[in-house]
Formats: C-alpha cells, sequence, structure tokens
C-alpha cells in the first residue's frame, strides 16, 4: 500500500501553491503591464489580430527559473 496522507498533503501543497501564484499574478496585473512589454510582437491589421508574447514568456521563465532553483536548492 503506501502513504496516503503524505500524497494528500503533496497534493494540498500543490494546491495552495499554485493558488498564491494567481493571486500574485493578479496582483502583479494592477501593478504592472505584464504581458505588453515591448519585446512582445503585436501585430493587428483589420479584422485580424497576432499577438506573441516572446519577452514576457522569457522574463517569467527567468524568473521561475531563479525562485524555483531557490527553493529546491540542497
Amino acid at each position: 500500500m503506501g502513504d496516503w496522507s503524505f500524497f494528500g498533503k503533496m497534493l494540498l501543497g500543490m494546491g495552495l501553491l499554485i493558488a498564491l501564484m494567481g493571486l500574485i499574478l493578479l496582483g502583479m496585473g494592477k501593478l504592472f503591464s505584464f504581458g505588453r512589454l515591448p519585446g512582445d510582437i503585436y501585430i493587428q491589421k483589420g479584422n485580424f489580430t497576432f499577438y506573441f508574447p516572446l519577452l514576457s514568456s522569457l522574463l517569467l521563465s527567468l524568473i521561475l527559473t531563479v525562485v524555483l532553483n531557490l527553493i529546491f536548492r540542497r
């Protein structure tokens, strides 16, 4: 069998972490215009709109890499 309580605690912790990250991102959206940075590609012609958040994706990846390395460093 296994220790199901550990699995339950892990899922609960991950859920709380995801909810906390969501709240942080909602708060950042009001403070910063994240997602509309100068390096993002935005093309609008007539009724066609293309948006590719290149710089926003790179910045988010860098931030998550640093944070996760600090959390999981041993």
